[in-house]
């Protein structure tokens, strides 16, 4: 009996260690923002519990991780990458069969737009439209100038400065009686918005998701009434240059999971993983404004998501998968 169970042991071991070793070691890019950073620890816990993965986070950014991916196969993968931001070299990777775009990390695409509080619209619906914030210019005082509607835009030397700007004049909203507030800060910009719902005062001005402040504060999207005009917002709204721009809603920006194609190859399970593996905005802000209430890490963030929202990431792996992850937490 007992060289009987030594053998089981021993052939455990071996179907274990086979298992490990087909997925091996898996690099994956902590990225230096908190939803990326989630990703990353959600993403190493459920490849070494669910997958027998050697899993392990090494620091990451867009560029550096991108170009690194591309000439030298490290890291394996990147959950979170704004892919517009080095399209051409991406595509050019995946031609030459160096990477994989597996899914999409945030299903709805990050998201930019002008918003006012929630609150406000509730008493004049119309402001969810921006002639019904023009009209309702006086709502969202300047804080330097009781005359004017102040218009909060993007810090001073963000790319984002540069298409708020162009949509304020395409949406004519100086002569409405608006004026542009720069924040000075991100800090500056989600300050404003905090203050402006703890006196339940009006706001207005650009955002964007996934973040803590849209998860804390129910924000609504202004509807420019235009639609999503691409071309206009490539070659004219999102250029310093843009002599006559013209109204156009922000694009959703694509943000995927890129892998390399030697770890799909050689990990075709935990590969699958991450063509399923995706959050929305409005999840993702949920967690990012628990992770600022709690004073949270990533790690921290990542053992309160696998453990309240198994509805979530319980549907991205098999079952067999979704139990060993269970058992570990």
């Amino acid at each position: 009996m007992k060289l009987k169970s030594a053998a089981l042991i021993a052939l455990s071991s071996v179907a274990f260690h086979s298992q490990a070793s087909e997925c091996g070691s898996v690099t994956i890019a902590d990225m230096n923002w908190n939803s990326a950073s989630l990703m990353a620890n959600i993403d190493r816990f459920i490849l070494e519990h669910g997958y027998g993965c050697d899993a392990e986070l090494i620091p990451g950014d867009t560029m550096p991780t991108g170009t690194s991916m591309i000439e030298k196969g490290q890291p394996d993968v990147a959950p979170e990458l704004w892919s517009n931001a080095l399209k051409d070299a991406l595509d050019k990777g995946v031609e030459e069969k160096r990477l994989r775009y597996a899914g999409k990390s945030l299903v709805d695409g990050g998201e930019e737009g002008f918003w006012v509080p929630a609150y406000l619209v509730e008493q004049y619906p119309e402001i969810a439209t921006i002639e019904g914030v023009k009209k309702h210019a006086k709502l969202f005082e300047h804080p330097e100038d009781d005359e004017l509607g102040g218009f909060y835009s993007c810090p001073a030397g963000w790319n984002c400065q540069i298409s708020a700007g162009n949509l304020f004049r395409a949406l004519k909203l100086e002569e409405a009686g608006f004026a542009i507030i720069d924040p000075g800060s991100s800090a500056g910009l989600s300050g404003s918005i905090a203050k402006a719902y703890e006196r339940e005062e009006g706001w207005f001005g650009y955002y964007w998701a996934p973040t803590a402040v849209l998860g804390k504060y129910n924000m609504v999207k202004v509807d420019f009434g235009s639609g999503v005009d691409l071309d206009e917002f490539v070659s004219c709204t999102s250029q310093p240059d843009c002599a006559d721009p013209k109204a156009t809603m922000y694009p959703p920006s694509p943000v995927h999971t890129i892998t390399t194609e030697e770890f799909a190859t050689r990990s075709p399970e935990a590969y699958d993983y991450f063509t399923k593996r995706g959050f929305t905005n409005a999840d993702m802000n949920q967690l990012l404004a628990w992770m600022e209430d709690n004073q949270a890490d990533s790690e921290e963030a990542m053992f309160h998501f696998l453990e309240s929202y198994p509805q979530i990431w319980q549907a991205w792996v098999p079952a067999d998968v979704a139990d060993k992850v269970t058992k570990a937490l």
